[in-house]
């Protein structure tokens, strides 16, 4: 029997950056709270093939899948309000669609037809669309179109989805138009011109919302909402507020509150009973919403002016907080300059998160060596890990020890690259990508917090702890705490005499819940607190 699923795509105006990927988590997540199963679909109109070479400046984090794919950020976010793992095709980009029509016109698929934008990149779009929708097997596929409306790169994929509103029929296909609604201080009114704007570059395209999500910095007054519904051609109830929330969990329930499940139930018929139940939901963001006590992280990294750049940390310091039922504050030091001991000091914990490049090290190095000599709780994550390893063997003999991605001639060569690696360069797969399995040594800090032998983390690197050197910084004192199944590559390390010193190489970050916190982040925070208390 083919699977018919039902589509949601959600587009965005006037301004970037408003929430259209919040926006299309939280509609999953009141679809979900019926009993429906929903999957996410990005689409990113920039011609790179993923997001794996883009600068965090540019575009924030690389979110990571099971399947090892290099994400946009929203996938994060779908991730952790859908509780559900995506797939990596989930990501749709520009430069994915023409690599696929390429290969196969000069595989002779088109069969001499001039390969053109309209019909065949077009149906490349929906194709990959509806892949995702058979396998997830999903009631509810939430497609969120990236960028705004107006933007060149992205017409094609508004045409895609204005054929495949046609071709599954209209009960099957809704739109929803996430815009800004500007309040002018000076004029001491909202305006809602821009969203009146952006509707009719929409329905230029030949696509007319079926719902209105008005995002603004503080509530709107229904009289306001009845006018965009006049001139935007919606109906009044389909005219939605979504204001700055104190947390993106609460944007849920606001929408809830604004009856968005059911107009949608009603709009493309889905079977359910009942209301939406976003009790559980509510308990979470009343665990997120605690004021006290509080306990400091300070997150020593070389993007920190942009905090999108490791929002997954951040989100899952605060699933773990939640958790233990403390909140969390966190504070951003620029590993760019040295990092001083004033810079440190009032912290009650210490993170160093991921990276490639030289550039930070030095100020990683710092708070690693601060970490060990005042005995500060510390974790770090990926490069993070390899900096605590360098200056562990730094701080115990190995004078000069570094890794071999910032210094070929490093006497003690601590972190390199595998050979395996190395023999496959040419073929541009030397990056660890991906789900793999770590083993989990009894009687280290790594099995009190997760409990179990074996646990499954998702990695994005290329340099390991180098096997070379691994018995003599045992012999120093370093517990290896996580290896791979064959025991062949260091997955995590420890040491000791040290309230809480632990570094993994792979991204626990990408698999923290806020209802299932990552167990590394809590037993990271349980003892920031502690040493907090004492």
């Amino acid at each position: 029997m083919v699977h018919l699923a039902k589509y949601i795509v959600v587009t965005g105006g006037v301004v970037s950056s408003i929430g259209k990927g919040i926006t299309a988590a939280s509609i999953g997540r009141i679809l979900r709270s019926y009993g429906l199963s929903v999957t996410a679909i990005k689409i990113d109109p920039y011609l790179n093939w993923d997001s794996g070479t883009l600068n965090p400046y540019q575009h924030g984090e690389v979110f990571v899948t099971d399947d090892g794919m290099e994400t946009d950020l929203d996938l994060g976010h779908y991730e952790r309000f859908l509780d559900a793992d995506l797939p990596g095709e989930a990501n749709i980009t520009t430069g994915k669609v023409y690599l696929s029509v390429i290969n196969k016109e000069r595989s002779g698929d088109y069969l001499g037809s001039c390969v053109q934008i309209i019909p065949h990149i077009t149906d490349e779009i929906k194709a990959m669309i509806r892949r995702i929708a058979d396998k997830s097997g999903a009631d509810v596929v939430l497609v969120e179109v990236g960028g705004t409306v107006g933007d060149i790169e992205g017409q094609p994929f508004l045409e895609a989805l204005r054929q495949l509103r046609n071709e599954e029929g209209h009960e099957n296909v809704m739109f929803v138009h996430v815009t800004y609604v500007p309040y002018l201080r000076a004029a001491g009114e909202f305006k809602t011109k821009p969203t009146q704007h952006s509707t009719k570059e929409l329905r230029s395209t030949g696509i007319n919302p079926d719902m209105i999500i008005c995002r603004s910095e503080m509530p709107i007054d229904s009289s306001l909402k009845k006018k965009i519904a006049h001139f935007c051609d919606v109906e009044e109830e389909a005219v939605v507020n979504a204001p700055d929330a104190s947390s993106i969990y609460e944007v849920p329930l606001v929408l809830d509150s604004e009856n968005v499940g059911e107009y949608i139930v009603r709009r493309i018929e889905l079977d359910v009973e009942g209301r939406a139940d976003l009790k559980e939901w509510r308990g979470i963001v009343e665990s997120l919403m605690i004021d006290e006590p509080v306990v400091t992280v300070g997150i020593v990294g070389k993007y920190v002016e942009l905090e999108d750049s490791y929002i997954s940390i951040r989100e899952a310091l605060k699933h773990a907080a939640a958790h233990l039922g403390i909140r969390v504050e966190i504070e951003w030091i620029s590993a760019d300059d040295d990092v001083s001991v004033d810079d440190l000091r009032h912290l009650d914990s210490i993170l160093i998160p991921g990276g490639f490049g030289e550039r930070g090290i030095s100020g990683k190095l710092d708070a690693v060596r601060f970490a060990l000599q005042e005995k500060i709780p510390i974790f770090g994550i990926c490069l993070g890990m390899q900096c605590m390893v360098i200056e562990f063997a730094r701080l115990n003999g190995m004078e000069g020890a570094n890794s071999t991605e910032f210094d070929q001639d490093t006497p003690y060569p601590v972190i390199d690259m595998m050979e395996e690696q190395k023999r496959i360069r040419k073929m541009g797969g030397t990056m660890r990508l991906g789900s793999y399995e770590c083993r989990v040594r009894e009687g280290t800090l790594a099995y009190e917090a997760y409990g179990e032998e074996l646990v499954t983390e998702r990695h994005r690197h290329r340099f390991e702890v180098n096997n070379e050197f691994r018995e003599e910084l045992e012999e120093k004192g370093l517990v290896i705490s996580g290896t791979s199944p064959d025991e062949f590559l260091v997955e995590m390390v420890e040491i000791r005499d040290h309230p809480w010193f632990l570094g993994c190489q792979f991204h626990p970050e990408f698999k923290s819940r806020p209802n299932r916190a990552h167990p590394l982040f809590v037993s990271f925070l349980k003892a920031a607190f502690e040493n907090r208390e004492s």
